[in-house]
């Protein structure tokens, strides 16, 4: 839309609640975002209101949820609270008419989600799911490249997400870690998977799995397998995508070459001399680094939120893929108290969305 357009609209007023690990990351991307105004922050702790009373004055301060709903200046609140506040915090907002921007996930139900999901459509405002990842310039690229057919079809997606702390007191390291890489794999593969099982421990607080390991298993012989870990001496962020043509490492502690592009591959030898043994032929080719666009990816987030805001369109990380994340993540914890449980997913539970949404 040419700028001249851009200046008929008034700035979107926006309020944050939770100043906390996340919240100042949400605070100063919000603050700089075009067609956004910071109006206000709230937090319970009084250290933090003071932090942003420091760096931005002009912005209202408060220890009451209930002064942002009842404030007309403010359009859209973001939510960057413990998981276990999201469902609360979110239809509280939902209610009042503002927009809402959470920190992942959702919810911790697929049945909260639908609910919420559902009261967004109701009132016409926007939900978008604060999952980062899907605005990094390297997976981005990598949507790009797959959504073309340069790697083939998609034979498994591997990936590793590990690292020493940050230890949570009210959820497991699924619910903490593996958000990210979930909602990745469904952002680029364009499906949910059919079964999940999941195995882990507890090593410093039992009542809280600090490592596990997530499989999925897909239609089509597609696979997924998930590690995440809060007790590793190095911190990995490492995932690798098989197809038929092409191989992706998505390295994201890489900051010069995150995303490389392999020529390689397998295939079974047709040669009749061959007949009675197999013979596996292997494809290594060039690799390369494509160019990877490197605007912070919670500031990508942010206008997108603003822009769906002004056009009421649908967020790339909207409640639908954010239902989806958390379908799989309750399937993975249910296998992960059993003991490693072949768990299968109601693949409805996506289109039950929509008719919640219809009630």
């Amino acid at each position: 839309m040419p700028c001249v357009m851009e200046e008929m609209f008034v700035d979107v007023g926006i309020g944050v609640v939770g100043c906390g690990y996340w919240g100042p990351n949400l605070v100063r991307n919000l603050a700089q975002t075009r067609g956004a105004k910071l109006l206000a922050c709230c937090d319970l702790e009084t250290s933090r209101l003071d932090w942003v009373r420091q760096g931005y004055p002009a912005v209202k301060v408060t220890a009451d949820f209930q002064e942002l709903l009842g404030d007309k200046q403010i359009d859209a609140i973001a939510i960057a609270t413990p998981i276990s506040t999201h469902y609360a915090l979110v239809k509280q907002a939902l209610k009042a008419g503002k927009h809402v921007l959470v920190a992942k996930p959702l919810a911790q139900s697929v049945a909260e989600c639908q609910e919420l999901q559902a009261l967004a459509v109701r009132n016409n405002c926007v939900l978008l799911v604060d999952h980062t990842f899907l605005y990094t310039g390297a997976v981005r690229k990598i949507k790009e490249l797959m959504d073309a057919g340069d790697l083939g079809d998609i034979y498994y997606y591997d990936s590793v997400r590990i690292n020493l702390g940050l230890f949570q007191h009210d959820t497991n390291v699924i619910w903490d870690l593996a958000p990210h890489d979930i909602a990745i794999m469904i952002h680029l593969l364009g499906m949910v998977p059919e079964r999940v099982l999941a195995v882990g421990a507890s090593h410093v607080n039992e009542q809280v799995e600090n490592i596990a390991y997530v499989t999925m298993m897909f239609r089509e012989r597609l696979l997924a397998h998930l590690h995440v870990n809060w007790l590793a001496p190095a911190k990995v962020r490492r995932t690798i995508i098989g197809g038929s043509k092409r191989m992706v490492v998505y390295d994201d502690m890489d900051m010069s070459e995150k995303v490389k592009i392999y020529d390689s591959g397998a295939k079974l030898s047709n040669d009749p001399a061959h007949i009675y043994r197999t013979m596996v032929e292997y494809r290594t080719g060039d690799m390369y680094a494509p160019k990877i666009d490197k605007t912070e990816a919670l500031a990508e987030e942010c206008r997108h939120f603003v822009a769906c805001i002004r056009d009421g369109a649908d967020p790339i990380s909207g409640a639908v893929l954010a239902t989806q994340v958390v379908g799989i993540i309750e399937a993975a914890d249910r296998s992960l108290k059993m003991g490693g449980s072949m768990e299968h997913l109601h693949r409805p539970f996506v289109p039950e969305i929509a008719a919640a949404a219809a009630s």
